[in-house]
């Protein structure tokens, strides 16, 4: 008799995760499974714990309790077995953190050459058909300074996918930008749900959640307080807290 299947493990599990900032808890009891392939996007109030959560998952933040899981492996808590692990998982912040005395396509191959250990030439091949997905291939030679905010940040986006990771991590990715880049980096971020990117989104970009999750997961003060699909989330919140927070951002 074949023995059945193993269960493919979720690529994303935080289990009983707890955080501290001093005396301050700021991750309480979080427990999430993102699948394989699946969107979630993170919403909240300011301070709910949204941004600590998303560094959480490669360990920018340690945690102070539970375990975190990346495609079935735990995260470790530091050394060569953590800087592997971390090269599975790309993330994108607010700010674009690009390396100003480099260019665009030095910023984009740095990594699989240090890490991946990828020759000189491939990684620069790599890095402009990356920079092509992303729009901004013409602007390859150019140093971040000369470029717009949603340029600096679509590279930032090419940069984190040139490590080839299995999750994308997207902590708040248009909130420093002016009103009418944002888009163009939604667009990028919509092409990488329909490529199946496993992706979790911090944003305060309501449209591209409806549009784009698979799930809504609400936080308020360190908690998880709902997680659902985004039609319930939108339409019939089930917390007050969830209700109290969509009436504030909807009604602007």
């Amino acid at each position: 008799m074949s023995s059945p299947a193993k269960a493919t493990p979720p690529m994303i599990r935080l289990v009983g995760v707890h955080k501290r900032f001093g005396s301050q808890p700021v991750l309480k009891d979080i427990n999430l499974e993102i699948n394989r392939g699946e969107v979630v996007v993170v919403l909240g109030p300011s301070g709910a714990g949204k941004s600590t959560l998303c560094r959480t998952i490669n360990r920018l933040e340690p945690i102070d309790a539970g375990r975190i899981e990346i495609d079935g492996v735990a995260l470790p808590a530091e050394g060569r077995a953590l800087a592997r692990l971390r090269a599975d998982v790309g993330i994108v912040f607010q700010q674009f953190n690009l390396f100003a005395h480099k260019t665009i396509v030095q910023n984009v191959a740095l990594a699989p050459v240090l890490v991946r250990k990828l020759g000189k030439a491939d990684a620069r091949q790599a890095a402009m058909q990356l920079l092509a997905r992303v729009g901004i291939s013409d602007q390859a030679d150019k140093y971040p300074a000369q470029l717009s905010g949603g340029q600096q940040q679509r590279a930032a986006i090419a940069r984190a996918l040139a490590m080839r990771p299995k999750v994308m991590l997207f902590d708040e990715p248009t909130s420093a930008l002016d009103p009418e880049m944002v888009q163009e980096v939604l667009d990028v971020m919509t092409s990488l749900v329909q490529e199946g990117m496993t992706m979790l989104v911090v944003t305060h970009e309501m449209g591209f959640a409806r549009r784009a999750a698979d799930r809504v997961v609400f936080m308020s003060v360190g908690e998880i307080v709902e997680d659902s699909p985004p039609d319930q989330f939108f339409t019939a919140p089930r917390s007050d807290r969830a209700k109290d927070f969509l009436g504030k951002i909807l009604t602007h």
